[in-house]
């Protein structure tokens, strides 16, 4: 099942999808307003939120979706948003020119331990439909288009599309920088919906696809699939917990393996669209800070 949220009638709404309807929980009595209630009812439960939504469905009613595209919000919004790096053999390759980050990034690649940052806070994420930033101090600004976990009290609970956009110039300027790179106003983006585990099977086995339009024109387009990565999402989840205290509700961003080349930059006003197999397409335009 997939998880929305929507203005309707009023107010926001919590929507479970199947197939291409939908259903509004929040019309049901609890009536669930967000996606950590469903969340935290599953763990209450011992179920799943799959279990809570089943539970529920049947006197939601019912919500074409595309009556509601445009008028959707980020389907959470996490207390943290974190990311796993170099979990992609592209990752570390591109960084095979770059000076003495090319030595880091292979450890990081080769290594027992993987690149975990952390990358936003609620004020820094938006969701679909909105704008994602770059920095006006940057010259070289990518997507990085990933699948992203999201945890309530460090159990996975769903899957989302992620942005994480970065300003890579900066970031190859020197290492240290890094935080600067990636952490900044509308540097991340989430959506559309979370798909529970159950929908999306295997993680480690969906089609992911990026394009960039300009005024029209598709200046970058390829597609990769998680199949490439070399960490288990069980693995990055656990390093990312390890002697950490995380929130109640989280999202952590999985790496990627679309890498713009160094001739493709973000212009303001350009057009990213994201689609990841089993979740959706996040589709964000672009802001000059």
């Amino acid at each position: 099942m997939r998880y929305y949220r929507a203005e309707r009638n009023g107010g926001t709404s919590l929507l479970a999808a199947q197939g291409s309807t939908a259903y509004d929980l929040t019309e049901t009595e609890p009536a669930p307003s967000s996606f950590l209630d469903l969340a935290s009812a599953a763990s209450l439960t011992g179920g799943t939120v799959d279990d809570v939504a089943d539970n529920l469905i049947e006197e939601a009613p019912a919500v074409d979706l595309e009556s509601v595209a445009g008028d959707l919000r980020r389907p959470l919004d996490p207390d943290e948003v974190w990311g796993a790096g170099v979990t992609y053999a592209i990752s570390q390759e591109a960084r095979q020119e770059e000076g003495g980050l090319a030595e880091a990034y292979l450890n990081a690649y080769e290594g027992e331990r993987p690149e975990v940052y952390f990358k936003a806070t609620p004020s820094r994420t938006v969701g679909p439909g909105e704008q994602v930033g770059i920095r006006g101090d940057s010259e070289w600004d990518v997507p990085e288009p990933e699948m992203a976990i999201v945890l309530y009290e460090d159990d996975i609970v769903g899957f989302t599309v992620g942005n994480d956009v970065c300003s890579r110039d900066i970031e190859r300027e020197n290492l240290l920088y890094l935080p600067q790179s990636k952490t900044y106003a509308k540097s991340c983006a989430i959506g559309p919906c979370i798909s529970s585990p159950e929908s999306i099977e295997d993680p480690l086995d969906v089609e992911m696809h990026m394009t960039i339009e300009r005024d029209g024109e598709t200046v970058f387009e390829e597609g990769t699939s998680t199949n490439q990565m070399v960490r288990t999402c069980e693995e990055l989840v656990d390093f990312y917990t390890r002697y950490n205290e995380v929130p109640e509700l989280s999202v952590l961003l999985t790496g990627t393996s679309i890498i713009p080349p160094d001739s493709v930059t973000l212009h303001e006003g350009d057009e990213i669209a994201i689609e990841i197999e089993n979740i959706g397409t996040l589709e964000n335009t672009v802001e000059q800070l």
